[in-house]
C-alpha cells in the first residue's frame, strides 16, 4: 500500500472511521492524524513508499527515532507522548488488517513502558481547607468554591467541567449526565454543599448564557448571545485550582486531576466498591481504577492483623506452654 501522498484515501477513511464507527471526538483525531501523519513523514525519509514493507526490525528504528526527537525549540518526547504515536499507528495497522491490507500486525508491536508516577491526592482535611479558601465576597470567589465543591462532590475531568450548561444540570435531582473520554455517557452526583454552592453561583448571575462556569469581564457582552465566547477554560480551571491550593499552603502541588484522585479516595476510604467507583469515573476498564489499591491497602492490613497476626500469636502462647509442661 503505497503512501506516497499524506492525502492518501486509505489514511483519510481511517480518519472518517474513527469519527463515524468509533464516535471517537474530534481532539482524539487530530491527535492521531498528527502521530500517524509524523510516521509517515519518517518512514519515507527512510526511502520506503510502501507501507507492507514495514517490520519489526524498521519499528525499533522509529521507537529509536521517537526516543531522541527534538524539535525546533529542544523539546523532547515524553515516555507518555511517544506511546501515543505508537497507540495511534497501532491503531491504524489493526483498521488495515481489518480491511484486508497485508501490513505488520500491531501485536508485534509494543509499547513504550511509561514514567511511573506517584498519583497525587488530598485528604478530607486537606480538602475542606482548600474549599475555604475562595473569597467569597468577591463573584469569582462564588465561581470558584463552586467550581472546587462540584470537582470534588462529582469527579469530573477538567475538560467535562467546563464544558458544562446550565440546562444539563439537575440541582433538584442533584445529578447530570455527561459524555467522558471514549464518548462514554455517565451519570454524575452532586453533594448538598456542592448544590448550595452552585445554586449560589447561579443565582448570582444576570446572564441568559449555556455555560455553567463563565469568566468574569468588566466590559459584559451582549447578555442575548450564548454567552460560548465567555466559556471557562481547562487552563483557567487548572490555574485557579493551583492558586488556591498555594494559598492554602498544602504540602503537595495538586491539580483538577488531583480533585478527581481525592473524590474516588474518599469513596474507598467509606466503603464504596471497586466496580460502584469505575462507574462514577467513566473508566472503560477495573484496571484503570484498580490505581487506587492505596486505599484498599490498609484495610487489608487490618484484615490480616485480625485473622493472621493473632492467631500466630495464639499458637505461639501455646508452644511456649506445651514447652513449660
Amino acid at each position: 500500500m503505497p503512501i506516497s501522498s499524506q492525502s492518501q484515501p486509505a489514511f483519510l477513511t481511517f480518519l472518517e472511521h474513527l469519527e463515524v464507527e468509533r464516535n471517537v471526538s474530534q481532539l482524539t483525531i487530530r491527535n492521531y492524524s498528527h502521530y500517524i501523519r509524523r510516521f509517515i513523514e519518517w518512514y519515507k525519509q527512510q526511502g520506503h513508499e510502501d507501507l507492507r514493507d514495514l517490520d519489526t526490525d524498521m519499528m525499533r528504528s522509529y521507537r529509536l527515532y521517537l526516543a531522541r526527537y527534538v524539535d525546533e525549540q529542544g523539546r523532547t518526547l515524553s515516555k507518555k507522548t511517544q506511546s501515543y504515536h505508537i497507540i495511534a499507528l497501532r491503531s491504524w495497522l489493526k483498521w488495515l488488517i481489518k480491511n484486508d491490507v497485508p501490513v505488520l500486525h500491531p501485536e508485534k508491536i509494543d509499547l513504550p513502558k511509561g514514567e511511573s508516577k506517584s498519583m497525587r491526592f488530598l485528604h478530607l482535611e486537606q480538602v475542606e481547607n482548600l474549599l475555604l479558601q475562595p473569597p467569597l465576597g468577591k463573584k469569582n470567589g462564588l465561581r470558584d468554591r463552586a467550581i472546587l465543591e462540584v470537582l470534588f462532590s462529582t469527579g469530573l475531568r477538567v475538560s467535562e467541567l467546563v464544558s458544562l450548561n446550565r440546562d444539563q444540570v439537575d440541582l433538584k435531582r442533584r445529578e447530570f449526565g455527561v459524555i467522558g473520554k471514549g464518548r462514554r455517557p455517565r451519570v454524575v452526583f452532586l453533594s448538598d454543599s456542592a448544590v448550595n454552592w452552585l445554586q449560589q453561583w447561579l443565582d448570582s448571575r444576570e446572564d441568559n448564557w449555556r455555560p455553567v462556569f463563565i469568566r468574569l469581564s468588566q466590559h459584559t457582552p451582549d447578555l442575548l448571545a450564548d454567552g460560548e465566547e465567555m466559556r471557562l477554560t481547562t487552563r483557567s480551571v487548572q490555574r485557579l485550582v493551583d492558586y488556591y491550593c498555594r494559598k492554602a499552603h498544602l504540602a503537595i502541588k495538586i491539580t483538577p486531576h488531583g480533585l478527581r484522585h481525592s473524590f474516588a479516595t474518599d469513596l474507598l476510604s467509606n466503603g464504596a466498591g471497586l466496580r460502584d467507583v469505575q462507574e462514577m469515573l467513566g473508566h472503560k476498564n477495573i484496571a484503570t481504577t484498580q490505581i487506587y489499591t492505596h486505599v484498599t491497602q490498609p484495610q487489608l492490613r487490618k484484615v490480616h492483623q485480625q485473622f493472621h497476626s493473632s492467631g500466630v500469636k495464639t499458637s505461639r502462647k501455646e508452644a511456649v506452654k506445651e514447652t513449660e509442661i
